[in-house]
């Protein structure tokens, strides 16, 4: 069943973005979805999965965020590269996170990544290596503002609420 649902999430995304219905372009998101799930299927991802972890009615808020924050960080590492004096300190940090699902701190790391100025390098199950331009960044992404936000998306099971009493 876990393999059905994902090909209609696959293809209908593929439709989705692509936008066009041609026979070929058709054909083509069919066996790429086909493929992307029976590799799915190969690696065991399927049987791995335990159930919904992310509130996916909150992705859009949590979206419309991240975008603004890339428009933010997009001006001002535009206006580092565009000054006459390029003014820069990189730096790489180790930074704890507290996301409980596999699939809340890649949605982290994704979105460190997508915001221009910092990269992720590295994740495990409790820090994540972050290289940024500047130290202003890791403060900020100390301070836990985009790490709230992501574990606002986060679901906790019933099973794991328990163990929190």
């Amino acid at each position: 069943m876990h393999a059905i649902s994902l090909f209609v999430v696959l293809f209908g995304t593929w439709i989705l973005l692509s936008g066009h219905f041609s026979i070929l372009l058709l054909a083509s998101g069919a066996v790429c979805s086909a493929l992307t799930v029976a590799l799915a299927n190969r690696m065991k991802i399927l049987e791995k999965r335990t159930g919904l972890t992310i509130a996916f009615w909150r992705l859009p808020y949590f979206w419309l965020w991240l975008g603004v924050q890339i428009l933010l960080c997009s001006i001002t590492v535009s206006r580092k590269i565009l000054s006459l004096k390029i003014e820069i300190d990189p730096v790489l940090k180790r930074i704890p996170i507290s996301q409980q699902s596999d699939m809340a701190r890649v949605i982290f790391a994704n979105s460190i990544t997508l915001t221009p100025g910092t990269l992720s390098t590295d994740l495990n199950r409790s820090e994540i290596e972050v290289h940024a331009l500047e130290a202003t960044s890791i403060k900020e992404l100390k301070s836990g503002g985009m790490e709230k936000r992501i574990k606002g998306l986060e679901l906790i099971s019933k099973d794991k609420r328990e163990g929190f009493k």
